[in-house]
């Protein structure tokens, strides 16, 4: 595993922007940026760190981790349903098949938790007993797992997603209902995959979401990522019980630590400039992403020590560069 020292020189060789490669059909999205070259995409997974529906941080390598990442698990969920991957010429790109997209983010969640307004154990301190559907018991504490995965879905909006019920999917004609028991079905046969292969590496998969789309042929896909610590919450399944038990956070692997501190200190929805994160924190993000890259695939950790990550970029995509 690469060493923190290594990450805080390559604080300033982030991927943080990808508008001087000259490819038409830019779209620029939250963490990725989007070419459309026609019937394909180019899928530039950036090092932009995104939460509180805005931009954080950039955090060197996140990038390349979440990219490699999907790329695993989209290998390892192929038998489950096949996905938009057609080739993967760069750690921080995928070229994928161009979809449709459904309009619904199907999220997968096994425990209460989170602290975001739209997370599970927020809307429940709050009161909420039925979301999206599922009807929660009085009593729960915080972290605490349900007795089986629940799926609260979101419709897909440019400002800011909206928790919706099976009900409401069907009845607005977004997803017909027959689609929609596939979807479901997918979704949670993913989410115990998933569950399965963390579990072997020491790790919980907690929470996360899955987004799907049509081609062009009628066939339904799975697109954009997979099990990613942008996508997803993970814990440390070796420390669980005994932090639940003494009141404490479960040790995390994702971003949840960024948030909190974010939380500690500003209204990141609220406030128009938000504090710079802390060299230190960027630094042990990074180390995190890395290290759930290693504890998920099995495999070192690579850097291209020889190019910048803007440099190989464009090596890598010269042949999609006009």
């Amino acid at each position: 595993m690469i060493s923190k020292e290594m990450i805080r020189k390559n604080l300033m060789n982030c991927l943080d922007d990808t508008s001087f490669l000259n490819v038409p059909g830019f779209r620029k999205d939250k963490v990725r940026d989007t070419y459309d070259l026609g019937d394909s995409l180019i899928l530039i997974t950036t090092d932009r760190q995104s939460a509180f529906d805005r931009i954080l941080a950039n955090i060197p390598f996140k990038g390349q981790v979440l990219n490699q990442i999907s790329a695993f698990w989209f290998e390892n969920t192929s038998d489950i349903i096949r996905n938009h991957v057609i080739k993967i010429p760069d750690p921080n790109v995928t070229i994928g098949k161009k979809c449709k997209v459904f309009p619904v983010e199907f999220v997968v969640r096994a425990y209460l938790t989170g602290s975001t307004d739209t997370s599970a154990w927020v809307q429940y301190s709050q009161g909420i007993r039925d979301m999206c559907g599922n009807i929660l018991p009085d009593g729960m504490k915080r972290n605490q797992k349900f007795e089986k995965p629940i799926l609260t879905p979101s419709k897909k909006s440019a400002l800011h997603d909206e928790s919706v019920s099976a009900t409401q999917i069907v009845d607005e004609g977004l997803i017909d209902k027959e689609t929609w028991e596939y979807f479901q079905k997918i979704a949670f046969s993913l989410f115990a995959r998933g569950t399965e292969i963390a579990a072997r590496n020491g790790l919980i998969l907690v929470d996360t979401k899955y987004e799907f789309g049509i081609d062009d042929k009628g066939e339904i896909l799975l697109i954009d990522e997979i099990h990613t610590p942008d996508s997803s919450r993970y814990w440390i399944k070796e420390t669980f019980e005994s932090r639940l038990a003494e009141g404490k956070e479960p040790e995390n692997v994702d971003k949840e630590f960024l948030r909190l501190w974010f939380r500690e200190h500003c209204d990141p929805y609220k406030d128009e400039i938000l504090p710079s994160a802390p060299d230190d924190l960027v630094i042990e993000l990074s180390h995190r992403y890395i290290r759930l890259f290693e504890m998920i695939t099995g495999k070192e950790f690579a850097v291209d020590g020889t190019h910048s990550v803007k440099e190989r970029l464009q090596k890598n995509l010269n042949a999609y560069l006009i």
